[in-house]
Formats: C-alpha cells, structure tokens, sequence
C-alpha cells in the first residue's frame, strides 16, 4: 500500500519525522509553529500515540507522580501536524519512501505502508541493549517505557505481598531480593526511588522489616553515574551504600535462570526480580536505511544535524552521532542524552525551514551544562556548570529543572500539584498488577461455562 507525497497532489512539501519522541516532538512542534500555510505538511510517526518524558519514569514507578502525566499526547500537541502510529521498518531515501507498520499491519497482516516524503527527520531514539544472558529474556524487567515503569511498581509491591504470606524460607529470601542491572542514570534512579517507597511501605506489613529487604546494584565498570563526576558518583555510592544498598562495582550479570542471579564475582542470589538499565542501542529502523552509519551503528551527521552526504535527511539525539563543536578534543560527539535532544531539535527545525526558504544553514553548539540525578526522595546529586551538589539541594535542583522541561503547562501543573499533595498526605502503596492482564478475570469466568465436549 502506497501513499504518494503531498507534492504530487497540490504541490505541497511532506516533511516526515520518524519518531515521536523528544527530537521528534519537539522538532514537529517547532515546525508547525513557524510554517506559513500550505507552505509544507509534517506527518510524524511514532508507536505509541504519546511521547514519554523518561526522567520522570523513576518518580512513577515509586508513585511520585501520576502515569498519565508522564506522557505527553501528540495528537493534542501537534494539532496541526498529521500522526501516524506505526513503526518505520526501512527507509529508501534514494527513492524518498519509508515502509511504516502499522497496528493493521501487525493484527490483519496487510502490506506495510509506504510514505512517500520530500523532507526526511530520523529520531526514533534508541531500544534497550541486552547481551544473550541465561534466563534474562525469561525473568528480566525493562525500564524505559511508561508500562515497563508501572509494571516494575506494581512487581515489587507484589512481591511483599509474597514474602508476608509464605512460611516458605527460601521464596522469602527470593522475593525480598532486588537486583538491578547497572550503574547510570536508570539504574541508580530507579532503585533509589523503588528502595525508598518499598522502604516506606513495609511499615503495613507486620512481618517485614526494612532490613529484611536487600537490594543489589550491579555495575560492570568501576563507577556509577559517570555523567556527574566521579566525587558525586562516589558520594552516590556512598549515600546508597548508607541505605544498605549493596553495590557491585566491576561485577557482571552471567545468568538468572531458575530465579538465581549468578554474579561474576560468583555470588548466588536468589530473587524474584531482576531489572535490567545496561545501557541502550541505535534502533533497529536505521539499519534498515540507506543512510551513512558509524562504527557504532548511529547515523553520521554534520554540525547543521543534516545526515552525510544527503540534502534532505535530518537526524539528532539518540540516532546521530553529531559533532560537538564545544568539546576540547576534536573528533568528539555529542552525548546521546535528553539535554542535547532538546536543543538540537530547535536547529534543526529551523535548518529544515531553512532549506524550504533557501537560507543558508546553523550549525548546532551548546557547551554541556552539567547533570543531575535523584537518589530516592530528597537525596540526589548534581553536578552543573563546574558546581557540585549533593543532598538536598541536588534533589531541588532535580525536580526543578525536570519540571521546567516537562512539555506543556498542564503538564507543569499537573506533575507540581502531585508533588505538593504527596508533601501533605501518605503514599499510596496499593499494587495493580491485574493491569497487566485486565481480562484474565474475565477470560477464566467465561472459560468456566464452556462445554468441555464442545468441539
């Protein structure tokens, strides 16, 4: 199935963004903000009908804040723009066509649909990096998406629930034991937020005890949270070591069949729940593209964030290896993080604009600002323009630098009012994990009435 491109119809230029999120929000955002009328047409394609404002995905699963204001809809923030949601499987730009799946294609089996476009914008981020480890497809939890960070919330309330109802020694042990898998920022975060509600909740359980709980961080270099330094990331060790969090630094994960994690440094642990954070990869999409990779499977593009050798594909954040032309030493790319993605994605709307226009091009710039991480609540780290924070202080400067990035005012609003209710009343500690499966219930009601010699 094959859609042509709007300037075979009316003579109207189709920008495509492939991928919704932060680079590709944003840069749709920018352009259907400064596009004259009928002067082009930006169709966006992205999975899920919502961007995920990840750093917030911490404070969620420990019910900080609300799931639904973790995501931002495109459909209400990109009134004007047209969305599509599917997923791009392959991208011939020498014939300016992108093969998109779409749920129809996935349920009916149909043929993929083919989007023609004159203006191409590759940012659709990056998937999570796994290794073939034994037992880790079977037993081990993601977190990079919203359903991921609930799911996780609900997992560990549940495995409360498991350890205060069996007399059974070992499924306690099991149950009570939290590893996650490695030492940046989703990693330390989110066991520092989860450590601290499960710590919290364990006050409604007569037969649990904070100390009866362990939690396991599992790093394979010698260092956590590089991004903030090493004194912060040793103060973070430090602050998590202090809470009885047990760290493994230069320790890998080799197994976690039978629900034994197997550590390196041959440790047996026993646990119901193993997170995996080690790290993230190029998405699969831009494989399947005839665009210039690098070494290490990014797109290669040039300071103005235009792909090599091409002048009308566009690629930042995640999927581009984009010089930086702040850093010290030259040859060196920008970090694949949220701070660049911003910003790069208001140039390169503008260079996009700029090549509608015939203008001449900018070249992205920004000097890194600095970083910062939460270590559960009211407990962080900070390391901004060449100023280091711990405690408190760093923790403020977390949420108030994450509140002001937040996209769109209600979501500002919404993401502050949680946070000052959460000041005044208790935490909410119930677990739903039937949401996972909302129509088991159902299913094994109506499964009870079938007639059993019924073909």
């Amino acid at each position: 199935m094959t859609e042509s491109a709007a300037r075979n119809r009316a003579g109207i230029p189709r920008i495509l963004v492939v991928g919704g999120g932060y680079v590709g929000m944003y840069t749709a955002l920018r352009l259907q903000r400064k596009l004259k009328r009928d002067e082009a047409e930006v169709v966006v394609v992205e999975p899920q009908p919502y961007m995920t404002y990840q750093p917030f995905l911490p404070e969620a699963a420990a019910g900080s804040i609300s799931p639904r204001h973790v995501v931002v809809p495109l459909r209400r923030v990109l009134g004007k723009c047209r969305i599509v949601v599917g997923e791009a499987r392959g991208i011939d730009h020498a014939k300016r066509v992108a093969s998109i799946a779409t749920p129809v294609t996935d349920e009916e089996g149909g043929d993929l649909l083919e989007l023609a476009y004159d203006q191409l914008v590759i940012a659709p981020g990056s998937v999570s990096r796994t290794l073939p480890i034994p037992g880790l497809a079977e037993h081990g939890i993601g977190f990079k998406t919203v359903e991921e960070a609930i799911g996780l919330r609900n997992h560990v309330l549940e495995q409360l629930d498991i350890a205060s109802s069996t007399r059974d020694v070992d499924v306690r042990e099991a149950a009570l034991t939290f590893v996650f898998v490695g030492g940046g920022y989703a990693g330390v975060e989110a066991l520092g937020e989860l450590e601290n509600m499960a710590r919290y909740a364990v006050r409604y359980y007569h037969n649990i005890r904070p100390e009866d709980m362990r939690w396991v961080l599992v790093e394979a270099s010698g260092r956590i949270l590089p991004e903030v330094g090493e004194e912060m990331g040793k103060y973070a060790i430090r602050e998590l070591r202090g809470r009885n969090v047990d760290i493994r630094l230069e320790t890998r994960l080799e197994s976690c069949e039978n629900r034994i994690a197997v550590l390196s440094d041959g440790e047996r642990l026993p646990t119901r729940t193993v997170v995996w954070t080690a790290g993230v990869k190029p998405h699969p999409v831009l494989a399947a593209t005839d665009l210039p990779l690098t070494d290490r499977g990014r797109l290669r593009a040039e300071a103005t964030l235009r792909i090599a050798g091409s002048e009308t594909a566009w690629a930042a954040g995640d999927a581009a290896a984009v010089p930086d032309l702040t850093a010290r030493e030259p040859g060196t790319d920008c970090a694949p993080n949220a701070q660049h993605a911003l910003r790069q994605a208001r140039v390169l709307a503008d260079n996009v604009l700029a090549t509608l226009r015939g203008r001449p091009l900018t070249e992205y710039r920004h000097k890194y600002a600095g970083s910062v991480a939460s270590l559960g609540l009211h407990e962080g780290v900070a390391f901004i323009y060449g100023r280091k924070l711990k405690g408190y202080p760093a923790w403020f400067m977390h949420r108030a630098y994450h509140l002001s990035r937040v996209p769109t005012f209600n979501r500002k609003a919404r993401v502050l009012a949680e946070w000052l209710l959460a000041g005044l009343f208790k935490r909410e500690i119930v677990s739903l994990g039937s949401l996972e499966h909302p129509r088991a219930e159902f299913e094994l009601a109506a499964g009870s009435h079938r007639d059993p010699d019924a073909p």
